[in-house]
């Protein structure tokens, strides 16, 4: 993926739950040269469920009590703020009392360009 200095990426992290769950976390981890559009945590509630979002340094992280079985797509915004060649390591979704329930996606590399003149 290539993105110039600048530019704006909605991040959607597709999940699909084969059987109801509780206390489980999804992390994304975010590449160098990306900052959160909304910087803010809190409670959210959509797709019938809530969730726990937390913005930190080094990523996203979503807390659900309760996970029904289903497909979810959840989204976030994010901005280019540094040119170079960089690296995401992949998101986790994981059962927090069961954590040998767990699954990863691929990570990605991402190239961010100066912004033009």
């Amino acid at each position: 993926t290539t993105l110039a200095v600048g530019d704006e990426v909605e991040v959607q992290l597709s999940l699909r739950a084969k059987a109801a769950a509780e206390y489980v976390h999804l992390r994304d981890p975010r590449p160098a040269g990306l900052e959160p559009d909304r910087p803010e945590s809190g409670w959210k509630w959509d797709l019938g469920i809530s969730r726990y979002e937390e913005t930190r340094d080094s990523g996203a992280n979503f807390f659900f009590e309760n996970l029904p079985a289903g497909e979810y797509t959840f989204k976030y915004r994010l901005r280019a703020n540094l040119a170079g060649e960089f690296r995401s390591g992949p998101a986790q979704v994981q059962s927090i009392y069961a954590p040998e329930f767990v699954a990863y996606s691929a990570g990605e590399r991402l190239e961010i360009e100066a912004a033009p003149r």
